[in-house]
């Protein structure tokens, strides 16, 4: 059993340790937006994310900056059960005095975690960081329906690597030099190859096998009491090597030997919860359609992707690009902004459709193409094909390095570089 002296030295460790890796690293400031106007009483805010993408060091820095008290449940010291959780209050006391404002950094590793955070939302202002979705949201809707704002923290952006890359730009003024665009493509080829957790932007790609290991492990076999562990691995390898492509769940079943035919959809579950990847839907006005149509998978990172998949191409790679920084702007920006693909009867697709409610607002389709000559008719003939059906005009394909208006059979088509649009900020 914990005391009260126990929790506050290791409290105190944390801090030290924390401080030291601000002064010594460089920390990339986040996009993440927390507005002060959500850091109040009677409802908590819940960050959740990859495992290692920056939870810990941005609730810490919030921390620092509001002079709250914070804690990491993810220390093998805290050995601990809900009910002796209050002695965290009095340590926290003992350091902070009366402040109204708590960090608790993977509080899910407590059992029962949820009645101790649903007391206090009233009287502390709350940051609750976890790396399963699942986990706490099933946690928090029994126990804090209505009283919590989730957050999703994703990798760096392209524009946060920029920044800790200490390349500049100006987006605003869209002038790029002829050594400007270089540069910019040049990283741009890196961020693909290496990704975005800090780790691997910091060092290269070698600490994303030990990322991916701990994802796979400890956020999926572990929470989730995985028994065919080995079946599990090569379900994760063969979707991430089939990153962007059409998949259902018999497909899956009958290709691992899936008895139970409901397995593949739990497994994709669990991935998505612990954001091992990213589903989308097959767009249709039509909801049962949309329910049992194939899905597409991403990746939650480039450079995750490289390492595990056993297929990876420069294509395959941008439309993953996409499909992150897709998710990325809906999450960070708190947009109704849903995301979807298309595809039609005569085979004709469109990669990414971003719609509110029933109205479709923007088709988007990607490319590794350096100009016009380069374009393929699927691309083009998908995107007039969707505009007509969904009735939608507004239509990007995004390029490796084209740029240009086009007027193809009646409908205005935008081509712009991936580099180009990874600069944009804000809502999709």
């Amino acid at each position: 059993m914990m005391s009260v002296e126990d929790i506050t030295s290791i409290i105190k460790e944390q801090d030290g340790r924390m401080l030291r890796l601000l002064s010594t690293e460089r920390i990339q400031e986040r996009e993440f937006p927390l507005p002060n106007k959500l850091l109040g009483l009677g409802a908590a805010n819940i960050i959740t994310g990859p495992r290692r993408c920056g939870k810990s060091v941005l609730s810490y820095m919030f921390a620092k900056t509001s002079g709250a008290g914070y804690l990491s449940f993810d220390d093998e010291r805290i050995a601990i059960s809900a009910s002796e959780l209050n002695k965290v209050l009095e340590a926290m006391h003992s350091l902070k005095k009366d402040s109204m404002f708590l960090v608790l950094d993977e509080i899910q590793e407590v059992s029962g975690w949820e009645r101790f955070a649903s007391r206090l939302v009233d009287e502390k202002k709350l940051i609750i960081t976890g790396s399963n979705a699942r986990m706490l949201s099933r946690e928090l809707g029994t126990f804090m329906t209505g009283r919590h704002i989730d957050h999703v923290l994703l990798p760096f952006s392209f524009r946060e690597f920029l920044s800790y890359n200490r390349v500049q730009y100006d987006a605003v003024a869209g002038a790029f030099t002829t050594s400007g665009r270089a540069t910019l493509k040049t990283m741009l080829e890196k961020y693909l190859e290496v990704g975005g957790f800090p780790m691997a932007v910091r060092s290269g790609r070698e600490p994303l096998v030990g990322i991916y290991g701990d994802m796979i492990e400890r956020d999926v076999i572990q929470r989730y009491g995985i028994t065919q562990q080995g079946t599990l691995r090569d379900f994760v390898r063969y979707l991430i090597s089939n990153t962007a492509m059409e998949v259902s769940y018999s497909k899956l079943g009958n290709i691992f030997s899936m008895k139970d035919k409901n397995m593949a959809q739990e497994w994709l579950g669990y991935l998505e919860s612990a954001y091992v990847l990213l589903k989308l839907e097959r767009f249709s006005f039509k909801l049962k359609e949309s329910v049992i149509a194939p899905k597409k998978v991403y990746a939650i990172d480039t450079g995750l992707a490289n390492v595990v998949s056993l297929n990876s191409n420069i294509t395959r790679n941008m439309e993953n690009c996409v499909a992150i920084e897709l998710f990325r702007r809906k999450s960070y920006w708190r947009t109704d902004t849903e995301l979807n693909y298309w595809k039609d009867h005569q085979q004709h697709e469109v990669d990414f459709v971003t719609r509110r409610g029933r109205k479709v607002e923007q088709l988007i389709q990607v490319t590794y193409a350096t100009d016009m000559a380069g374009m393929r008719d699927r691309e083009t003939k998908g995107l007039v094909r969707a505009s007509e059906e969904l009735r939608c005009s507004n239509l990007l394909c995004i390029t490796w390095d084209y740029e240009a208006k086009e007027k193809i059979n009646g409908k205005t088509i935008v081509f712009m570089p991936l580099w180009k649009w990874l600069l944009e900020r804000g809502g999709t």
